[in-house]
């Protein structure tokens, strides 16, 4: 653990948050908040776990072998540091980028805006009803458009709202249309798996899948914008776990569609842990690897990348689930996790 690091994060801590994860464990442990926030504390030393992990994860029910597994905030810092070379991580957070590097793993058209003409762009959009604009640097789907091509009076038009220097777009892409036994949990976002990638002498290995729906009529699948990260089996193919939100709520069965989450299967499976393999070995020194993936009719295509892969949806306790985190899968590898 890099004590650079963690100095940092504590001093970003937030003692209003910090309050309020401690309320939450005692409303729902009844333990004493004295005995709670020592334990936390003990939990940032020892474990590298910051209350926001201590919460999420319900450390407050673990022994200290169970916790001793948990993939956490600093750790988690600490394994990108060694296996992204920061150098080449823009490759995954500049979309033009990414679209032109990763061009035969999309199953979409791409343009960079600042590299599009009008006859380009004339082009790209004949026949679509549908166009994405997103700007280069972003996340949690913020700053994406969805644009219907019909709203505007005329290409030109198009042409410049897209061009225009306060959209900062970087890029424009083809609409991906999902598989039907993906759409119907839930048709108004791109439902995708995140499939986590770590490479290890050359050989990609996959850590975990997760399924990730829309909500509330959004067209992103993030927990942010209300949407639900569930277990995913990528074996069997299937759903394991309820759907989890950003607030720590469980839904055993999707709030609009009524489908239930445990169970559901999606097809191509196999398929797409072949793309993401193969596309884990494109960049050789950013070897840590989250992947958003949609199932098209087709078989699968690769949505984004993300060289900080997130670690807490594969260990969001499901009931009846051991407690085991995500250290032993990634030691299994051959990577040591730094404490």
């Amino acid at each position: 653990m890099k004590l650079n690091y963690l100095g940092r994060v504590i001093k970003g801590a937030s003692f209003k948050k910090l309050n309020e994860a401690i309320d939450k464990v005692h409303n729902d442990s009844k333990k004493s908040k004295l005995l709670i926030f020592l334990d936390i504390i003990m939990c940032i030393i020892k474990y590298g776990a910051g209350y926001n992990d201590y919460v999420i994860f319900e450390f407050y029910k673990m022994n200290r072998k169970q916790r001793k597994t948990y993939m956490t905030r600093i750790k988690n810092k600490t394994l990108i540091s060694m296996l992204n070379n920061e150098k080449n991580t823009y490759i995954f957070n500049e979309k033009n980028v990414f679209d032109k590097v990763f061009k035969d793993f999309l199953g979409r058209e791409a343009i960079d805006v600042k590299e599009m003409d009008m006859n380009k762009f004339e082009a790209f959009i004949n026949n679509k009803e549908y166009i994405f604009a997103k700007p280069s640097v972003g996340e949690c789907g913020k700053g994406i458009e969805k644009i219907h091509v019909s709203d505007f009076k005329s290409t030109q038009e198009l042409y410049e709202y897209i061009k225009s220097p306060e959209k900062n777009f970087g890029v424009i892409e083809e609409m991906l249309i999902q598989h039907p036994d993906v759409a119907k949990i839930y048709p108004y976002s791109l439902n995708c798996l995140r499939v986590v990638t770590i490479v290890n002498n050359n050989t990609p290995y996959i850590l975990y899948a997760v399924f990730k729906t829309g909500n509330n009529g959004h067209f992103v699948d993030n927990l942010e914008s209300g949407g639900f990260a569930c277990h995913f089996d990528l074996d069997k193919g299937i759903v394991v776990g309820p759907g989890h939100t950003s607030k720590l709520i469980t839904y055993d069965a999707h709030p609009q569609s009524g489908i239930q989450f445990v169970g559901y299967k999606l097809p191509f499976v196999e398929e797409v842990k072949e793309l993401v393999k193969k596309a884990a070995l494109v960049v050789k020194d950013v070897r840590y690897i989250g992947w958003d993936v949609c199932i098209t009719p087709n078989g699968p295509a690769i949505v984004e990348g993300n060289d900080y892969p997130a670690y807490d949806f594969p260990q969001l306790p499901d009931k009846d689930i051991p407690r085991i985190g995500l250290i032993p899968k990634i030691e299994a590898v051959g990577i040591k996790v730094k404490k």
